[in-house]
């Protein structure tokens, strides 16, 4: 597949927490964190997080292979640019998803929202492949010396 044309992305609600659960407790194993010892913890953190809209998650679709990505975004505000900022410190893509695009339709879509929300600047703590990171951001018409950008570059997504 290769590019994100069959990706479809939406905004996870309540009936979705299990399934974001599950996509983020496979983001907590990737970065080594034993998720394993209180899948529970990590469930009511996500439903929180998704009832009360304390962040934004958002959930990949892939036609034949299901949800297999999430990308959750804190707002924050930013002593920077003395606007609301975004944080998005949780990209992941389930092995299932690898090479369908979900990874850069998700990054798309945050910076996307983010525009339309006319957000200052959105934090990128998150490992994903960083000239496809930086490129996406500037697209978007951010500008990376208007607020504080971390690239994490542990490989691609």
């Amino acid at each position: 597949m290769g590019d994100d044309l069959t990706v479809e992305i939406r905004e996870a609600g309540g009936a979705d927490v299990e399934t974001a659960t599950g996509l983020f407790l496979g983001y907590l194993d990737f970065y080594g964190v034993p998720a394993a010892r209180d899948p529970q913890g990590a469930r009511e953190f996500l439903a929180r997080r998704i009832g009360k809209g304390e962040s934004l998650v958002l959930l990949a679709d892939v036609p034949g292979a299901g949800t297999v990505g999430f990308a959750q975004v804190y707002r924050a505000f930013s002593s920077l640019t003395l606007g609301t900022a975004w944080i998005l410190n949780d990209l992941y893509v389930a092995p299932s998803g690898r090479r369908t695009g979900a990874g850069r339709a998700l990054l798309r879509e945050v910076l996307r929202r983010a525009r339309e929300e006319g957000v200052a600047g959105v934090q990128l703590e998150t490992a994903y492949d960083n000239r496809v990171a930086q490129g996406l951001y500037e697209s978007e018409g951010f500008v990376r010396e208007e607020f504080h950008v971390y690239f994490h570059d542990f490989g691609r997504s």
